[in-house]
């Protein structure tokens, strides 16, 4: 039986979505991170959590760090600040595009 596909505005990998603390935006497998979730928005940057789905990790424009267990477990936590536009896993693109009070707006894309 396949797995559920994922569902949301962000679920075929294109998006742009306004998020609270709270929030989980799920994107598609392929981008190597299970559902994102919003952490914290502070005045400049926009906190984030997120599982990792594959066996490897990087990223790029964010500050960030996970760890990675050998049974495929793990997190991560990123920190983008408003207007950088990360690349994670070199598969997905993730841009703050704004940071409102309480709510920040999150631009998801396929990378490259």
């Amino acid at each position: 039986m396949p797995s559920p596909s994922p569902t949301g505005p962000c679920a075929d990998g294109t998006c742009e979505i306004k998020v609270a603390v709270g929030d989980v935006v799920t994107v598609p497998e392929k981008y190597g991170l299970g559902p994102i979730e919003v952490t914290a928005i502070t005045g400049g940057a926009v906190e984030m959590f997120a599982p990792l789905t594959g066996s490897g990790y990087s990223i790029s424009g964010c500050s960030g760090g996970g760890g990675v267990s050998s049974e495929g477990g793990g997190g991560v936590r990123l920190s983008c600040d408003q207007g950088t536009v990360a690349t994670i896993n070199d598969a997905m693109s993730l841009e703050v595009a704004e940071i409102l009070d309480t709510a920040a707006v999150l631009r998801i894309e396929p990378a490259g």
